[in-house]
């Protein structure tokens, strides 16, 4: 009998250990997965509107040597400037929060952190995750308000400067 009891006993741990599931292929981990690639999609176009803003920058830049008066345009690269660094800071600390996420995914496909803990340190790196996405949406209209600003601004340089052109043509016509 004492045989007949271990030996069911050893079955009973054997059947638990072989039903027990990889943490890795639970829905709720595959469901992280696919959440992170998609956070590393949005990854890409954040870097992708960053890169452009760059350009933009420079654009703006070389635009304005060949104004007379740029000092107000000079506040407007300033302004663009101090943007492009806080968006910089905004695509880092993305980038940190992937990694972390990615750390996450590993320790719960090994087994080091329970549903629980992932399913709490997910959800709160999805909030996260949005609140970059929402700050990211404000910089690139901010980015949006200042280059339109610019342009416009451009624009009226350039019309003043033609209309003081025509005014001093019309002047040395009349003086001779």
């Amino acid at each position: 009998m004492k045989t007949l009891s271990k030996f069911t006993l050893i079955a009973l741990v054997s059947v638990y250990v072989s039903c027990k599931q990889n943490p890795a292929e639970t829905p709720e981990h595959k469901a992280m997965v696919e959440e992170h690639m998609a956070m590393e999609t949005t990854h890409q176009a954040m870097a992708k509107d960053h890169s452009a803003m760059k350009d933009d920058h420079q654009e703006m830049v070389q635009a304005h040597k060949s104004l007379e008066n740029d000092s107000i345009h000079l506040v407007i690269e300033k302004s663009h400037s101090s943007l492009l660094s806080k968006h910089g800071k905004l695509i880092s600390d993305h980038e940190a929060l992937i990694a972390k996420h990615s750390e996450l995914e590993k320790k719960h496909a090994s087994g080091e952190v329970s549903l629980e803990q992932m399913t709490e340190e997910h959800e709160a790196m999805q909030l996260e995750h949005k609140n970059i996405e929402k700050e990211h949406e404000n910089v690139g209209a901010e980015h949006e308000r200042i280059t339109k600003e610019d342009e416009k601004m451009i624009k009226e340089d350039k019309e003043n400067k033609e209309v003081e052109v025509a005014e001093s043509e019309i002047d040395q016509t009349s003086n001779e």
